[in-house]
């Protein structure tokens, strides 16, 4: 995929569920051609059948619904929920499900999420049908529209036509996507850009970032659910702080899902808090967002970028360089600072002896699953 800046967009910054999911579900609720949704997690419970009713209703009233899920992050899907969606006539497919083959194949997952309808409107952020993101977790998401959307969809049809993509048994719906229609441009519009990994192999997402890092001259903040960066990552990090840049982290704190990721990142946090580099550790929800503001640049999506994203998972993100969309990610940041404890780096320093001995075990546990590369 070509991954070109296009101009003629609109994009609408969408904090909390309390204001992603309605406005998903109302685009979805307007469509008169096609919804295609593509996502990691889906599970069985009260978001999943919010989900599926409003592509159920869309399928209903003749508009082609094509559900395409990662064959892990879906486990937790019920067959009868399955039955339901592809009875109502909803095409649902799994990427890559788990079988017997190579560990490599197993470990490589879709990790992207992304709503696209009728061609003229996309979604994408870290969002996924599970209950979690209705109270327990903190998420953020983007509303496109203009030119950039055909570029989302052409990420979805690639995926949905892809060997690795299974199709679920027994649906009446057709597998065939229907032409792609073309998107308005916006003369009053802005700068965008999807970018998208494919694992070791293709990883035009971290690239990016890395260059931003580099070419930061007042901010780069980052927000990322598990901070386990790379060495260069890290390494840059620390010279954009030492020449001056306000480079700020915004963490998940004690709440989080996976803990022991969370102690594992923390051995990194001595180094970068003596560069000085500001770690947050948002304190009232696990906070799951991915988002990146270099300058007046911003990257809103599905990489955590993390080693483990950035190796085996499909990612993508919207990139916008735009002054007016960069001072609303900005104040969205300082709300969320201001909900944050800030590591001290002092006292971080002077930390007792078990927290340490924790980093270094998660660190070791770390460091051998990163070697499954």
């Amino acid at each position: 995929m070509q991954h070109v800046w296009r101009e003629g967009n609109r994009t609408t910054l969408l904090p909390e569920a309390t204001r992603f999911l309605p406005a998903m579900f109302d685009a979805v609720s307007q469509a008169e051609h096609y919804v295609l949704v593509e996502l990691y997690l889906m599970e069985s419970g009260k978001l999943a059948s919010q989900m599926s009713n409003a592509l159920i209703d869309a399928a209903e009233r003749g508009v082609k619904v094509y559900l395409l899920l990662d064959g892990y992050g879906s486990m937790g899907l019920e067959h009868r929920d399955r039955i339901r969606l592809e009875q109502a006539g909803v095409a649902l497919r799994f990427f890559n499900p788990i079988g017997f083959h190579s560990l490599a194949r197993n470990l490589s997952r879709d990790h992207r999420k992304i709503v696209v309808v009728d061609g003229e409107v996309a979604f994408t952020g870290g969002f996924g049908a599970v209950d979690e993101f209705l109270e327990a977790w903190y998420e953020i998401a983007v509303r496109i529209e203009g030119p950039v959307v055909a570029d989302w969809e052409e990420l979805f049809r690639r995926l949905w036509r892809s060997r690795l993509t299974r199709q679920a048994g027994g649906g009446r719906a057709s597998s065939v996507l229907p032409p792609q229609r073309t998107a308005v441009h916006y003369a009053d519009g802005i700068r965008g850009r999807v970018m998208s990994a494919r694992g070791y192999r293709y990883q035009a997402i971290r690239h990016s970032l890395y260059a931003r890092v580099n070419q930061a001259n007042k901010r780069l903040w980052l927000c990322t659910p598990y901070f386990v960066p790379t060495f260069t990552l890290r390494r840059r990090l620390i010279r954009a702080a030492r020449r001056g840049v306000d480079v700020c982290l915004l963490l998940p704190g004690s709440k989080h899902d996976h803990p022991g990721v969370r102690y594992a990142g923390q051995r990194f946090y001595q180094a970068l808090l003596k560069a000085g580099v500001r770690i947050f550790e948002f304190q009232p929800t696990f906070i799951h967002a991915k988002f990146v503001l270099a300058d007046d640049w911003v990257s809103i999506g599905s990489c955590n970028f993390d080693h483990w994203n950035l190796h085996w998972n499909l990612e993508a993100n919207q990139e916008v360089e735009n002054q007016a969309f960069a001072k609303q990610v900005q104040s969205l940041f300082e709300r969320n600072f201001a909900a944050s404890q800030e590591v001290d780096a002092a006292a971080w320093a002077a930390r007792p002896w078990w927290q340490r001995a924790r980093e270094w075990v998660y660190g070791v546990v770390d460091g051998i699953v990163t070697r499954l590369k």
